[in-house]
């Protein structure tokens, strides 16, 4: 019998190695696709002479460099900090319709920038830590209503509409009252990667790096709480404290992306479902997994805003939610009224 087990472990480990290897090769294909296709297409031999170095003068590189490149960076980081972000907060929340869009989180993130972007635009370098002051506010006070209150899941999803509701309220206010940053918050409520720069985003990027990080150094804590705060509390687990720090990385995650993709839709929602179908519910092998999920969808949504009415382009954001939207119907009505509402 021991042996039988040793056995299946080493072969789950295997397919688990596989599946990243495979989800690797599709987040690469996915990227070359990004930069090979849109309003103008390059072959791959194009694509590689400006890689490797070999063309440096033509409209290809400059194409390439300076527009197709950060777009395809920016959109991998993104979908793969919403991605995990939304991982994080169904497991804080004990909910798996939490998401950093469904429950406000990237609302509060958006609010703030935009603060920043419209009252102090000399200090528009400090957009990533604005959108994570927000995010991390807005998580706390949907958190806040969850412990005090003890509200079910449905009830939790439904606060946090409430309450981006309340902050998109913000963002048109400011866009009402500062009229000449209407056309960019139109862009930014929705979302998308059409004016992002590698220097506009390195920041961000280095903040998605470093919270994903503590975010696998987490993964057997989250495992922990998922047990149940009374079971966590006897292992030694201090709950309360491992839960504020979740949320912190979170609100990292979702910030940084909102701070340069504006408010994308429900990849925080749909990824870790998918992932939890490949991998289950270890979070150890779920976040990974999650981030290369998100990073493959988010870049394949962004081509396809790019393709599908070529030459015109479309904000990405709508094509996430037209898939969204469906998937989160899909969710409710598959969730038992048991399951959601206790």
């Amino acid at each position: 019998m021991n042996t039988l087990r040793k056995f299946c472990t080493r072969n789950f480990s295997q397919n688990k190695i596989v599946l990243f290897a495979v989800l690797a090769v599709m987040l690469v294909l996915a990227c070359a696709l990004s930069i090979c296709y849109g309003s103008v297409s390059f072959s791959f031999s194009e694509i590689g002479d400006v890689l490797f170095g070999r063309d440096k003068t033509s409209s290809v590189y400059k194409i390439v460099t300076f527009v197709r490149l950060p777009r395809t960076f920016a959109a991998v980081f993104a979908g793969a900090a919403l991605a995990v972000s939304g991982v994080i907060l169904q497991v804080v929340l004990n909910n798996p319709l939490a998401g950093p869009s469904t429950i406000g989180i990237n609302s509060g993130a958006g609010l703030l920038v935009m603060m920043v972007t419209t009252l102090f635009p000399a200090m528009v370098q400090w957009t990533p830590f604005a959108a994570f002051l927000g995010a991390l506010l807005a998580s706390l006070f949907i958190y806040g209503i969850a412990a005090c209150t003890g509200a079910s899941r449905v009830t939790i999803v439904l606060a946090g509409v409430a309450v981006s509701s309340f902050l998109s309220a913000g963002i048109d206010t400011l866009v009402t009252l500062f009229p000449d940053v209407a056309v960019g918050a139109n862009s930014f409520m929705v979302g998308g990667f059409s004016n992002v720069t590698m220097d506009g985003v390195r920041l961000a990027l280095l903040c998605i790096v470093a919270a994903f990080g503590l975010a696998l150094l987490f993964g057997h804590d989250m495992n922990v709480l998922l047990l149940g705060d009374e079971t966590a509390r006897s292992l030694g687990m201090r709950v309360g404290v491992y839960r504020f720090a979740l949320i912190v990385i979170s609100s990292i995650l979702a910030g940084s992306a909102v701070s340069f993709a504006g408010l994308l839709g429900f990849v925080g929602l749909i990824i870790p479902h998918g992932a939890r179908f490949l991998v289950g519910e270890d979070n150890r092998c779920l976040i990974p997994t999650s981030a290369l999920c998100g990073g493959i969808f988010t870049v394949s949504c962004d081509l396809l805003a790019r393709v599908l009415f070529a030459p015109y382009e479309i904000p990405v954001g709508i094509i996430m939610s037209f898939l969204g939207g469906p998937y989160f119907i899909y969710l409710l009505l598959q969730r038992k009224r048991s399951k959601i509402y206790d």
